[in-house]
C-alpha cells in the first residue's frame, strides 16, 4: 500500500443496475401527440375560418351590404378580379381589395344604422 491510501481510504462506488429506458416508441409517441393536438386547436379551426371567407368572397354579389376590414360600411356597387368597389354614401365609392371585406351583412342593416 502506498501512502495516500493510508490517509484517504479509497471510495468505492456500488454499480447500480441501469434504469429501464423506454423504447422508441414511446420517445416518439410524445411529440407525435403534441403535433396532433396543435393540429386540431390551431391549424384545422384556422383552415376552416379561411375556407368560409373564401366562399363568402365568392357569393359576394352586387347590392350586398358588407363591411371592410377597417370597419368600413357599405353597399356592393362593382365587383372585379381582386377589387370591389363599396359606395359608402351618395357619390363617395371606395375601391377596397376582395380580402379586405370582412362580413357581409344582412340586407336593409345599413339602412337602419
Amino acid at each position: 500500500m502506498n501512502l495516500p491510501d493510508l490517509l484517504i481510504t479509497p471510495a468505492h462506488a456500488l454499480v447500480a443496475a441501469a434504469p429501464a429506458s423506454p423504447g422508441m416508441g414511446m420517445q416518439l409517441l410524445f411529440p407525435i401527440a403534441l403535433i396532433a393536438i396543435m393540429y386540431f386547436l390551431m391549424i384545422r379551426p384556422q383552415m376552416k375560418r379561411q375556407k368560409e371567407h373564401r366562399a363568402m368572397l365568392e357569393k359576394l354579389a352586387k347590392g350586398d351590404e358588407v363591411i371592410t376590414g377597417g370597419g368600413i360600411a357599405g353597399t356592393v356597387s362593382e365587383i372585379g378580379d381582386s377589387f370591389v368597389t363599396v359606395q359608402i354614401a351618395d357619390n363617395v365609392q371606395v375601391r377596397v381589395q376582395k380580402g379586405a371585406i370582412s362580413n357581409v351583412l344582412p340586407k336593409g342593416t345599413l339602412k337602419s344604422a
